[in-house]
This record gives C-alpha cells, sequence and structure tokens, in this order.
C-alpha cells in the first residue's frame, strides 16, 4: 500500500479526535505530536514537517473550529486541506510547445528508472494521441540503449540511436532533427545518470540542454530513497533548472517522505508517479487525490478513471443484458475477470474506496491468489463447459481440477459460487421489471 505506515498512524490519529463529542486546544495539540512523529518517521523533511503542523495547529484550534458541531471531522478537512497545499494544490501537466515538436528531457541519477520511466511516458502520450520519439542518449550505461530499444517496441514508439561512440550532445541534436523531419509532435530523450552526483554529470546535461533547448526538463527520482531523494531533487534543480518531477517505485513507499516534501523543498511540482512495473503504470500526479488515499477518504476519480480505461464500453452493455436475460456465461466472467485484472492489483483498488484502507489492505494477498485459481479452474474447462456448466458431472470436475492444478472442491466452490451468482441476478432483472411497470419490488434477500 502507498504510504502504508504514515497513512494507518495519521489515521488512527485522527479517529481519535473524531470520536470526542468537543475538542479543546490541548486534545488538538496532543494529535499534533502524534501527526508531527508520524511525518517524521515517514522521513518527511523537518522543516517541511514543522510548518505543515504549524499551520494546521493554528487553523485547528480556531473557535470555528473548536466550537462546530463536528470539530474533529473538521479538523480532519483541515488536515486533508494541508497536505493537499503540502503536495501542490492541483495536478500539474505537462508544458507542450505552440509549435510541435514538445522536447522532454529526462534526467536524474542511475537506478532511479529513467529509461523505463522514459518508455512510460511516450507509452501514456501516445494514448492521448500524441507521436512521440524516443531518443536513447545513455551512451555510459550497459545495455540502456538495448533497454530503452525493448520498451520503446512494447509501447510501440520509434527509437533514435546513434551507438555509444557519439557524445549525447551529438546524439541528442541528430534526434531532435530526426523527429522534426519524421513529423513526431513528442521528442522525449533520455539521458544518462550517475551512482551520484558530479560535476561531470551536470555539465553534460547542461550541454545537452544548451543544445536542444527542452520544453520540459523532468526529473526522475526514487521514491523509496525518502530524504535522499529530496536532497538530489534540490541539487539538479539549483544546477539544470528542472520543470518538474517524476517519482517512481511509489507503490513500494510506504512511508511517503519524498513525495511529501520535494514540492515544498524545490518549489516544483509532482507531474507523474510509478506505481508498478508494468509500462502502463505511470499516472499523473493529483495531489488532492493522494491525500484522500493518506487520510482513507478514497479515491474514486482515479478508480473510475481505470474502470474506464479498462473496460469495454460496448462489451459492458453486452454483459448487462446477457445478465438481465440470465445469459451470462463462465466466458464472460472470465473476460471480467481479466478486465478487472487490467485495472491493476487488488490492493491498490482497495485503497481508493473510501474507508477500506489500513487493516484489511494487509489481508488481500489471498484475494489476489484467488483469481489465479478461478482463471486457471476456468481456463481447464471446455468452451462447451464455460457456455453451459449445468453439464460439468463429477468426472469433468476432475478433469478440470487436474487441469488447473487445484481440487475438486476448489472447482465445486467456484461452480456453486456462480450459480448463486447467476440466481442473484435473475432476481435483480426481475426486480428491475416489476419496478419499471410502476409494481413493488420483493426484495430476494428479505424473503418473499
Amino acid at each position: 500500500m502507498v504510504f502504508e505506515g504514515l497513512a494507518e498512524k495519521l489515521q488512527n490519529t485522527l479517529k481519535k479526535l473524531k470520536g470526542k463529542g468537543k475538542l479543546t486546544e490541548k486534545d488538538v495539540s496532543e494529535a499534533m505530536r502524534e501527526v508531527k512523529l508520524a511525518l517524521l518517521e515517514a522521513d518527511v523533511n523537518f522543516k517541511v514537517v514543522k510548518d505543515f503542523v504549524k499551520k494546521v495547529k493554528e487553523r485547528a484550534v480556531g473557535v470555528d473550529v473548536l466550537e462546530s458541531l463536528t470539530p474533529g471531522q473538521q479538523v480532519v478537512k483541515i488536515v486533508n486541506e494541508e497536505l493537499t497545499s503540502l503536495m501542490g494544490e492541483t495536478q500539474s501537466k505537462l508544458t507542450f510547445a505552440s509549435k510541435p515538436p514538445t522536447i522532454i528531457m529526462l534526467v536524474g541519477l542511475q537506478g532511479a528508472g529513467k529509461t523505463t520511466t522514459s518508455g512510460k511516458l511516450a507509452g501514456l502520450l501516445k494514448k492521448q494521441g500524441k507521436r512521440p520519439l524516443l531518443i536513447a542518449g545513455d551512451i555510459y550505461r550497459p545495455a540502456a540503449i538495448k533497454q530503452l530499444q525493448v520498451v520503446g517496441n512494447q509501447v510501440d514508439v520509434p527509437v533514435f540511436t546513434m551507438g555509444d561512440k557519439l557524445s549525447p550532445v551529438d546524439i541528442a541534436k541528430a534526434g531532435v532533427e530526426h523527429g522534426i523531419s519524421h513529423g513526431n509532435d513528442i521528442i522525449i530523450i533520455d539521458t544518462a545518470g550517475r551512482l551520484h552526483i558530479n560535476e561531470e554529470l551536470m555539465e553534460e546535461l547542461q550541454s545537452v540542454k544548451a543544445i536542444v533547448k527542452p520544453h520540459e526538463i523532468l526529473l526522475v527520482i526514487d521514491s523509496m530513497t525518502g530524504q535522499d531523494a529530496v536532497n538530489v531533487a534540490e541539487e539538479f534543480n539549483g544546477k539544470l533548472g528542472i520543470d518538474g518531477v517524476i517519482l517512481t517505485k511509489l507503490d513500494g513507499d510506504t512511508r511517503g517522505g519524498a513525495a511529501l516534501s520535494v514540492r515544498t523543498v524545490t518549489h516544483k511540482p509532482i507531474k507523474f508517479v510509478g506505481l508498478g512495473e508494468k509500462l502502463e503504470d505511470l499516472e499523473p500526479f493529483y495531489p488532492d487525490r493522494m491525500a484522500s488515499r493518506i487520510l482513507g477518504m478514497g479515491d474514486v476519480l482515479s478508480l473510475i478513471e481505470k474502470a474506464q480505461a479498462s473496460f469495454d464500453e460496448n462489451k459492458a452493455k453486452e454483459l448487462h443484458s446477457k445478465m438481465k436475460n440470465q445469459q451470462f456465461t463462465f466466458e464472460d466472467f472470465l473476460e471480467q475477470l481479466q478486465q478487472v485484472k487490467n485495472m491493476g492489483p487488488i490492493s491498490q483498488l482497495m485503497e481508493m474506496i473510501p474507508g477500506a484502507g489500513g487493516k484489511q489492505l494487509k489481508n488481500l494477498e489471498m484475494d489476489e491468489k484467488e483469481l489465479v485459481y478461478i482463471q486457471a479452474i476456468i481456463q481447464s474447462m471446455t468452451r462447451e463447459e464455460r457456455q453451459n456448466p449445468a453439464i460439468i458431472n463429477g468426472s469433468r470436475r476432475k478433469r478440470i481440477a487436474k487441469g488447473s492444478g487445484t481440487t475438486v472442491q476448489q472447482v465445486n466452490r467456484l461452480i456453486k459460487q456462480f450459480d448463486q451468482t447467476r440466481k442473484m441476478m435473475k432476481q435483480f432483472a426481475d426486480m428491475e421489471k416489476t419496478m419499471k411497470k410502476g409494481g413493488k419490488p420483493k426484495f430476494p434477500f428479505f424473503g418473499r
């Protein structure tokens, strides 16, 4: 879970406040002390923590809050607003050139995930109707050029390369000229990194910047390095002048120090976050949505967007019709299962549902495995069996269990659950028909 440790501590602290009928200044002070400790343990910059707690406390001990009907909820609202402000208020979008191409230069230390992020960003922009080109400008790291070619191929984006003999400046210049002549409206330059910041690295990046004049310089940093990530951001911004930050590996960052500090320290926005290893796992960063997730309020907008991106609208309508007419089969179920899996890990989806965060997520690993077993069982059925589960007798169940590496009991359980689901769908369809005719529906769960 993103920011798991911090989220749990903040939610527990604020829950105590919400449970009190009336708040005193002492209650708020004690809560703010716990919030301060939680943020420091999450490796948030000390000055950022100090200013954050001061702002929240000043607003929370006001008369309007302490004498309101729901003072605890008011404090939670203030914390949410200040967390959002800390991370940048609103989403910060890419700046596109008025006359294409838009040149984007990705910089950062070695190991932060620049090359993979270059491919992810190119894939994301291609889905938005752009025509990106990737330039392989890292001539030092072994296999960096090959890696970019692989990710470029996976997202179906061309990669410009001149090998590793020419200078990065010459490669960047030639790559931009190639992109212009081939009608590419986005050019993304993958630059070299080092294990640490040094003059040679900065001079090279400054030379590339001077020759290609990028519209966006995005710093790619590993969020799991916490406070070090903020120090790196400060250095790069001071010497190169960055336009924004891409935080990678945010799905593995249980603390949150980088995300909560980098904007305040550098005054540069977080534009994208990497939330997994798949090439689709790069998302625009929304400070308000992230603040809501940290405080257990969910992120319904992102959940809806993921669903819209993963689900086919026409298939959804077709599925609804099948459900109403009791024609829903195991083939339909398998298709839906695949679309749900495309939305990402269940634990990440659950974080977006209000009130479904915290400890419940720790028990979801079994659910992920369960999906794999369900998929294996259905794929071990013949097409006829998927379309008509009624024919699945004892011997067929044994064969399906053997083919899927599961037990007959697991197969039986899935078939039983499927039958119950179909019955429930029929009852809901009957209720829908009755209501359309103006009648009073009978609720199946409470008897007839």
